[in-house]
């Protein structure tokens, strides 16, 4: 059983001993850790804080243990109940709440939860301000409020339809467009929020939804990560009903892979590939990915006459260089879309929304419209070191191996050659280097990783 503390928030496995996993004693230690920082960022007679929950079967109670601790806090709370990670972002600056809290463990096993963390705008924290949370947690310097100055929990039961709503406003949602094609769409929502939200934006979208695992129970069908492996009954159902696509979403409904006409899937690499495309296509301008994110983001945007930078891994990393460079769209190769005309937060709404509108333009099935994008293959390994190597001074070895390659090392190392590329980087809490390559197959990228791995072994002396 495990509890991990990190600056974007707590995650941890339900049950167990405190401090070692994730206890009702931890959950209301970093609430109380969260309420107490955002207290010190204003001086105001009230706060108010946007509180919402993925279907998981603990989100019930650590979200009314969170809400309460909140409470005893001096801290009003807006209870959104099941809802969605980006529901959740957007509802913050609607409320004009101090902050927010999603309770999701995302691609986790039903056995996680998590308390993400966000600031007045509804953006994640950055690692400043989440080390100052972490720091609060262990000193226990928190005050409660006196009987007369308990905060109070309001419900509100209806944003995911506002979200839809602002979906749908957004100038780039074709939906004239899309309902005259008279899709059907498969939906696989794991159990979760996302069985909710995203076939009632399909319905307002006129798309016909046929419903897999849609069911909030937070019994969660398969293991909740959108990867190929996971999703054999998805591929079935599409076949069987005959329909233009499928869709499959995380939990928290961040996260958004496709699959083609065929069952066969369209690559959670390129949910972020053709939602550009299209906007690049209509607003033409920059992109931003993470390093770990595939370079046909980059030909696309270069496609577009716009300019690709790679930020470190980790979205509030991503959403600041978007910031930077005017990015129009970025996001991350998990199938994390972020359009800052909606927010700046992975909202896979938004991205169904988008690559409806761009199949509606293309006339094209999700297969062929695959076709037209160059492919890139995937190598994703790691290897494990003993806790007495350095693994820092590993990597510089390897940074100086590779010094007439294209290199940046603002997260690890990454080595750009001219055909694939190799992204190296250390664990935070074990002795573990990951090691990413991307190339034109899959058996070049495996090679590549490989040949990786062993330069790496023969500098450690295993």
């Amino acid at each position: 059983m495990t509890l991990i503390k990190s600056i974007s928030g707590i995650r941890g496995t339900i049950g167990g001993q405190v401090g070692e996993n994730l206890t009702p004693i931890d959950a209301v230690k970093f609430a109380s850790a969260y309420g107490t920082w955002l207290k010190q960022q204003y001086t105001k007679e009230t706060y108010r804080v946007v509180v919402g929950r993925d279907a998981r079967l603990s989100g019930d109670m650590i979200q009314n243990l969170v809400m309460n601790t909140l409470v005893g806090l001096g801290i009003h709370v807006i209870d959104l109940g099941l809802s969605t990670t980006p529901t959740v972002e957007l509802a913050v600056p609607m409320e004009h709440a101090d902050g927010g809290i999603i309770l999701t463990a995302s691609h986790n096993p039903k056995q996680w939860n998590a308390l993400k963390l966000l600031d007045n705008k509804g953006e994640f924290l950055n690692a400043v301000e989440g080390a100052k949370i972490l720091d609060i947690a262990e000193g226990d310097a928190m005050t409660f409020a006196e009987v007369d100055d308990l905060g109070k929990i309001t419900i509100n039961d209806a944003y995911i339809d506002i979200h839809i709503d602002e979906v749908l406003d957004l100038p780039l949602v074709n939906k004239k467009a899309i309902e005259a094609c008279n899709f059907k769409v498969v939906v696989d929502g794991v159990n979760s929020t996302g069985g909710i939200a995203i076939p009632l934006l399909l319905e307002a979208l006129g798309v016909e939804p046929v419903k897999l695992y849609c069911d909030p129970t937070g019994h969660f069908p398969h293991n909740p990560e959108p990867l190929k492996e996971h999703l054999g009954d998805l591929s079935e159902e599409v076949k069987k009903h005959n329909a233009d696509f499928g869709i499959v979403v995380d939990p928290d409904v961040d996260r958004l892979a496709f699959m083609d006409e065929n069952g066969n899937m369209f690559g959670e690499e390129y949910t972020l590939v053709a939602c550009a495309d299209y906007v690049l296509g209509k607003n033409p301008g920059n992109t931003v990915s993470n390093m770990s994110s595939t370079r046909a983001l980059r030909d696309v945007t270069e496609k577009h006459g716009g300019t690709y930078q790679a930020s470190a891994v980790g979205e509030v990393n991503v959403v600041s260089l978007m910031k930077k460079n005017n990015a129009v769209i970025g996001g991350e190769g998990n199938g994390g879309i972020i359009y800052p005309d909606s927010h700046y937060g992975r909202d896979a709404l938004v991205g169904v929304a988008l690559f409806l509108s761009l199949l509606a333009q293309k006339k094209m099935s999700v297969s062929e419209l695959r076709k037209t994008y160059t492919s890139y293959f995937m190598s994703k390994k790691k290897i494990e070191l003993t806790p007495t190597l350095d693994v820092d001074a590993i990597l510089e070895q390897m940074e100086a191996r590779y010094k007439n390659e294209d290199l940046t090392t603002i997260d690890g190392v990454k080595i750009d050659f001219s055909e694939s590329w190799a992204h190296l980087r250390k664990s935070n809490t074990e002795p573990i280097i990951r090691i990413y390559t991307e190339a034109k197959s899959q058996e070049e990228a495996d090679a590549l990783a490989d040949k990786i791995i062993g330069e790496i072994k023969v500098i450690a002396g295993i």
